[in-house]
């Protein structure tokens, strides 16, 4: 079994904790508009009274929680599927989870107009539910073969890929640019209505992600080890890919594709608290949310007065690091 220094857990919590809290003032600090840190604090605390505070509470701060749980959700998502996979390659893009997820949300922004907010991320969750169960019973063969499940995903995603773009074109001519923002990959012009409809998926499945910790420790010893350890294979795998696809889904609901971020957090994570899932979940959590919180800074600061979407950014570096992973694999 891994083993991990609880001490040691703690410092790198806590320090990232604060790196996010640092970062996350920062971010509600500056802008088209730079605002103090005084009065960022004040309007936080509802003692500011300055026109700075429609800025900070109703235009930054939504985007911020926003990048915050989309980054830790995606992230959690591709530490639970690399774990399941046992391979570091792995992210949700690989299975076709947020390519089913794509579709889905694109086909219900051409078909419905006048759509609340509240049902995208059910709709993208039940999009790559249907992918990952069409996945799933594929690579079904007295049981799931990890690479079986990988090789179908890449079919998949592939064909996910040129669905979503047949909507795209076939939809509305209006639709186009507000779908291709969202594909991209952006958080722009989030509010607190997104955050409603965000939140309680991440609220529920990373607790719920923590409950198969140990499972998925015993799980990279092999298949064999795991199942003379007690652990019911297929079922704990089930419920693993159950809660990576909903924490997908619901990111993608919301933010659209951003690309590697289940890719690059849980390698971060694993250079800072070792392979041990308990403290990898959580380190992978605060990653993401600051690979996100990062991207999204970048993309309203560096080019104003154009707002890029995080998700060039995201790409930009995931991009360049998956390829330096494939050839570290490849020299093995």
């Amino acid at each position: 079994m891994l083993k991990y220094s609880t001490a040691k857990s703690i410092v790198i919590l806590s320090s990232l904790s604060l790196l996010l809290a640092a970062l996350s003032f920062l971010c509600l600090s500056i802008g088209g508009v730079r605002i103090p840190i005084k009065e960022v604090f004040l309007s936080l605390v509802g003692n500011n009274g300055e026109s700075s505070d429609l800025i900070v509470m109703q235009f930054r701060l939504p985007r911020i929680v926003a990048a915050l749980l989309i980054g830790a959700a995606l992230a959690v998502s591709g530490a639970l599927l690399q774990g399941v996979i046992r391979n570091p390659l792995g992210s949700p893009d690989l299975l076709g989870v947020t390519g089913g997820a794509s579709v889905a949300v694109v086909a219900f922004m051409t078909l419905f107009t006048g759509y609340s907010i509240h049902w995208v991320p059910v709709i993208a969750i039940c999009g790559a539910f249907i992918v990952a169960f069409t996945n799933y019973a594929l690579a079904w063969k007295k049981g799931i073969s990890p690479f079986r499940l990988v090789l179908i995903g890449l079919g998949i995603s592939t064909a996910m890929g040129a669905l979503t773009l047949f909507l795209l074109i076939s939809g509305p001519a209006y639709l186009t640019a507000q779908v291709l923002n969202w594909m991209t990959g952006s958080i722009y012009g989030t509010n607190w209505t997104y955050i409603q409809a965000l939140w309680p998926w991440i609220a529920v499945f990373i607790p719920l992600s923590m409950v198969f910790a140990k499972d998925l420790n015993v799980q990279s010893l092999g298949e064999e080890a795991a199942i003379g350890l007690g652990v019911r294979l297929q079922l704990s795998r089930m419920a693993i890919l159950f809660i990576c696809v909903a924490l997908a889904g619901a990111a993608v609901g919301i933010a659209g594709t951003l690309s590697f971020i289940g890719l690059l957090a849980p390698h971060i994570a694993r250079k800072l608290a070792g392979q041990s899932y308990p403290i990898l979940i959580p380190v992978s959590a605060f990653i993401g949310a600051i690979i996100l919180l990062l991207a999204d800074l970048a993309g309203r600061t560096l080019f104003q007065p154009l707002d890029i979407p995080a998700g060039i950014f995201t790409a930009g570096v995931g991009a360049p690091f998956f390829m330096y992973l494939l050839f570290k694999r490849k020299a093995v």
